[in-house]
């Protein structure tokens, strides 16, 4: 019953003792107080010490533990624990079965009803059974075995024999066939069994090893992978069939024993030529045709592959690790084989003059073979050669057709993509438009199916090369012509000038991007492969001629159109450019050669910055080297003309200097050595004689005044004394300015306050070299300076004609300008240490120099008159004045 329980009550028994026994015991006051106690009682009444209530349906056939005591109160919190063990049995023996079956067949028949119970429960909720039964099926067992007098062992032997048997039927999982295997073994003692048990055993062993070795025949049906835990399942069963081969029982019972990695072989083999028949069967056309049987040969193929990679992949190391079995070997040597047999029986029905969707059908074919026989490379050893060796000498008919069709495909794209193309620039970040993407693509195409035929035959895959890359040439050259003649097409509808320059540019980036396609092809394709397979057969100048010269025309070819839009672009430009350098060459205005010359650099500048954005790199560095070289030529042409002024060549050379800046472009433009050819340099010569005229009449001017000084017989205006050095390892001009003597007093006191400045003249020569003064000397005629002064100049300079340098002795006024005391010339040719072959200077032993002051002449010096009457040059000019200047300051009359 659901609520029938078991109880269980403990008590102290309280046995009845006389007072004169009691009153022997007492021995303190507590004992007398106990006495009095058990007196008020009642006389043999028991302490109740707990009790135990259990429910019958919780119990099992065998119990034994240890219970708490009830109840628990705070008076006795813990009243202790009881241990109880139970033995659950009944005593109804007499049954039909027990009467005329064995024990042990009733106790295998009792199992296999609850086992079969719990499999069908189990696959009604979609759980698999783990072999373990319920709590009352346990029971059941148990009390049957006890009533029954079954040992472990013929327990062990029972399960054994249900459990084999409904795995034949029923599914469950394995796992519990490897348990009882291993208890058999534990426990296994062969005369333990009378003969009709040893052999029912045997029959079971057998059974099962036939059983085992169907379903792993047909491991790909039985075992999918689409289905949840097939590979665990499958691996089970092996470790099953392992270790039952491996019993004592077995090689007892079942003699002689079977070889199961032979069983499981040969199993292997023939399931494999089942699943591909079926396979075959399954995947037939409905119509009889090349095309169809080619697409199911195709179909065919794919399914042999997957399964080939499965078993690689997967199912490979199961078979390995518990049967020391390569399944992949096994199926890959069946299955390769089914499949040429049936192959080369459909190729046979193929002629000659094989249809398009056929030779179409047969290339997918190709390439699934071709597959299915790199897969031998996983082979672990191969014994003789494989049926699909050769196989490509069947698909040979094909080739020219599958070359032929890819080469339409992708001429087709091109012209497609030029139909398309608005020749405006593909995204933001490049300059060719969307027909060079399509055009990459075609070319890439190309290249996968010489990839992808990878033909064995060195010979036959050079013929096969030499198409392919007379192919694409061929597209490039189509290509070409193609773009030019949509640009045209589009400037028929729209006329401005800007947009069709920017057509021109798009053009030109396009056919670059299609050169460089091109060039990739060789490594593409691999060409030094193909020479190394080709070197028995075929002559490496051979090679050259047919693939390397016909990829070096094409690509002559391509840079001939790109030079042709280029020099339409530079035409445009070289006309602005010659409208603005005769500009220069022929205006008689004053302005500044600087001023003169920003008209033409504003329409370089603007234009050049056009291209630029337009022009991928390379294209726009040829088309500043064709603008330069035709900008040399107008610029030497203009000087051809009528004699220019000499403010002209200083236009024409301030404009060489600035085009040269121009198109260098800070390094981004062309490099300087193209820019400094021979042409460059011979016109830069000769406008630097024309313009330079100026500069020779100041270097005399100071070459005729260091002479002057060295004639000078008297101290007219005083002395100056300075001692002055070279350092070549420096390149460093050393002076010190010691002192000066006999000035003229140019203050109202009588005295002057002197000082000395230092220059470099000319200043043509030194231009980066600043002025440099003394202290001044207060009221002072014969001031000490003692100074020294450091100038960082070449040695070369120093020997220029009329290098020199200048002391000028001011008198400081601090109202008004300062008054000129006298100027002295020193040649820097003269310096010491300047000669190198002398070794360096010792600043100590450098002697002083004396140099007496002398002052301008205000009016008088030829020089000055020729260098005033080149009104048009601004640097004679600007000396012009400087002199002029130095001579107001001067207070002494000639």
């Amino acid at each position: 019953m659901e609520t029938a329980s078991f109880h269980l009550d403990m008590w102290d028994s309280d046995v009845v003792e006389s007072v004169r026994h009691k009153l022997g015991e007492l021995t303190d006051l507590h004992g007398l107080k106990r006495i009095f106690k058990d007196a008020r009682k009642d006389k043999g009444q028991d302490d109740f010490l707990g009790n135990v209530v259990l429910h019958l349906k919780d119990l099992h056939c065998w119990n034994d533990r240890w219970y708490q005591l009830e109840p628990q109160t705070e008076t006795y919190p813990n009243r202790g624990q009881c241990h109880l063990q139970f033995l659950l049995t009944h005593k109804k023996r007499a049954t039909t079965s027990s009467r005329t079956q064995p024990s042990y067949i009733v106790h295998r028949h009792l199992l296999q009803q609850l086992v079969s119970y719990e499999i069908l429960q189990h696959q009604a909720g979609s759980i698999a059974w783990d072999g373990e039964l319920s709590r009352h099926a346990s029971t059941v067992l148990y009390l049957h075995a006890t009533q029954k007098d079954l040992s472990d062992f013929h327990q062990v032997i029972v399960r054994w024999l249900a459990y084999s048997k409904l795995y034949q039927s029923l599914e469950f999982n394995s796992n519990c066939l490897l348990h009882q295997i291993t208890s058999i073994e534990y426990q296994w003692v062969q005369e333990r069994l009378r003969p009709e048990q040893k052999a029912e055993v045997a029959e079971s062993f057998q059974s099962l090893l036939t059983y085992g070795v169907s379903l792993i025949r047909r491991y790909r049906i039985i075992f999918p992978l689409s289905v949840p835990r097939s590979t665990e399942r499958l691996q089970s069963l092996l470790r099953v069939l392992v270790q039952m081969c491996k019993m004592k029982a077995f090689h007892e019972l079942c003699t002689p024993s079977p070889n199961l990695p032979h069983m499981v072989s040969t199993a292997l083999k023939s399931g494999t030529t089942e699943w591909f028949h079926m396979k075959k069967q399954h995947l037939k056309p409905m119509v009889k045709s090349m095309e169809e049987n080619g697409k199911a040969l195709s179909r065919l193929l794919l399914e042999v592959l997957g399964d080939l990679q499965q078993c690689q992949k997967i199912w490979n190391r199961f078979f390995i690790s518990t049967l020391k079995l390569n399944l992949f070997s096994i199926a890959y040597l069946e299955l390769e084989r089914l499949v040429a047999e049936h192959v080369q029986e459909q190729l046979r029905e193929v002629n000659s003059s094989m249809s398009k969707p056929t030779a179409e059908s047969l290339f997918q074919l190709y390439m699934n073979l071709q597959e299915l026989y790199r897969m031998k490379d996983f082979l672990p050893k191969r014994d003789g050669p494989l049926a699909l060796n050769n196989f490509h000498q069947w698909f040979k008919e094909g080739v020219p057709q599958w070359l032929q069709k890819a080469y339409t495909i992708a001429l087709e794209r091109a012209q497609r993509a030029v139909q398309m193309d608005q020749l405006t620039p593909f995204g933001e970040h490049n300059k060719h438009s969307t027909s060079t993407v399509d055009l990459s693509t075609c070319y890439a195409q190309i290249v996968k199916t010489w990839q992808q035929l990878n033909w064995p035959d060195p010979e036959e895959a050079f013929m096969i090369m030499v198409k392919l890359v007379e192919d694409m040439c061929r597209i490039a050259l189509m290509y070409c012509r193609l773009i030019k003649g949509r640009a045209e097409a589009l400037s028929l509808h729209k006329q401005n000038e800007g947009e069709e320059a920017n057509r021109l540019c798009i053009v030109v980036n396009n056919i670059k991007q299609l050169r460089l396609l091109i060039l990739k092809l060789p490594s593409q394709l691999d060409w030094v492969q193909l020479e190394q397979l080709t070197a028995a057969v075929i002559d490496r100048q051979q090679i050259q001629h047919t693939l390397h010269n016909q990829l070096d025309s094409t690509i002559s070819c391509l840079d001939h159109e790109v030079q042709e839009v280029v020099q339409t672009l530079a035409t445009k430009l070289e006309k602005g450019i010659a409208r603005h350098i005769q500009e220069l060459s022929s205006s008689n205005d004053t302005r500044e050669a600087e001023d003169s010359v920003i008209p033409l650099m504003k329409f370089l500048e603007s234009e050049l910055q056009y291209l630029n954005e337009h022009l991928v790199q390379e294209n726009f560095k040829s088309l500043l080297t064709l603008l330069w070289h035709h900008t040399l030529a107008v610029l030497s042409a203009a000087m051809g003309q009528q004699v220019p002024s000499a403010q002209c060549y200083k236009k024409l050379h301030c404009a060489l200097k600035s085009l040269e800046l121009c198109f260098h472009a800070e390094g981004c433009g062309l490099p300087l050595e193209m820019l400094h050819t021979a042409a460059f340099q011979s016109l830069e010569t000769r406008l630097d004689l024309c313009s330079a005229t100026s500069r020779k009449l100041i270097q005399k001017y100071f070459s005729n005044r260091i002479q002057q000084q060295l004639d000078a017989s008297s101290e007219k205006y005083g002395a100056v004394t300075i001692k002055a050095l070279y350092c070549p390892s420096e390149q460093k001009l050393h002076v010190e300015v010691l002192n000066a003597v006999n000035l003229i007093p140019l203050d109202s006191n009588g005295s002057s306050d002197p000082f000395v400045q230092l220059t470099l003249e000319p200043r043509h020569e030194f231009p980066e070299v600043v002025a440099r003064a003394t202290q001044c000397k207060r009221n002072e005629l014969h001031p000490l300076f003692d100074e020294a002064f450091d100038f960082l100049i070449p040695a070369e300079k120093c020997l220029q004609e009329g290098a020199c340098l200048l002391l000028t002795v001011f008198d400081y006024d601090m109202l008004g300008a300062n008054d000129l005391e006298g100027e002295a010339f020193f040649p820097l040719c003269h310096l010491p240490g300047l000669n190198t072959d002398e070794g360096p200077a010792d600043a100590g032993r450098v002697p002083q120099t004396r140099l007496p002051l002398t002052h301008p002449k205000p009016t008088g010096d030829e020089i000055l008159q020729l260098l005033e009457s080149r009104k048009a040059d601004k640097e004679a000019q600007a000396f012009v004045k400087l002199r002029k200047q130095r001579a107001k300051q001067s207070k002494e009359t000639e």
